[in-house]
């Protein structure tokens, strides 16, 4: 938690979200995975945590570009389809907190986005760590329950 009070606590000069959004993967990746790419489609981050990958994009600066963070936990199709999205729909509604699963390119993923309209140094830190520990948490287990 020492990030994010130091994050939260600098008032002295406004940050970047693209700095804060490196100060906050440089404190939770391992194994110095971390890589970021700069495209047409503003910045993309992934790096790894714990058993997954976590992926963070950045379309850009002004209030209404889109701070996206994502992590697959289960690739589709599975052997239950019905049990794993009953699961899923049960998870978002009470263990997911501001984050939801959802499906991307038939992968099931954690995922939260939000504009960067009034986006706070707190609110990119605690987007990042709920994917990655929710997905973190939850992947190896789905995988064990679901996979076909």
């Amino acid at each position: 938690m020492d990030n994010l009070e130091t994050l939260t606590q600098d008032t002295e000069a406004p940050t970047s979200h693209y700095d804060l959004i490196e100060t906050v993967i440089s404190s939770l990746e391992q194994n110095d995975s971390a890589m970021v790419n700069h495209g047409d489609n503003g910045t993309l981050w992934k790096f790894q945590y714990g058993s997954v990958e976590v992926f963070v994009q950045l379309t850009g600066e002004k209030e209404e570009d889109l701070l996206t963070v994502w992590s697959p936990v289960i690739t589709l199709p599975v052997g239950d389809e019905l049990g794993l999205l009953r699961k899923l729909m049960a998870m978002n509604w009470s263990e997911t907190f501001e984050t939801c699963f959802g499906i991307c390119n038939d992968q099931v993923v954690v995922l939260s986005q939000r504009t960067v309209a009034d986006l706070s140094a707190g609110e990119i830190s605690r987007a990042v760590t709920l994917v990655a520990t929710i997905a973190d948490d939850n992947d190896e287990a789905l995988q064990a329950a679901f996979d076909a």
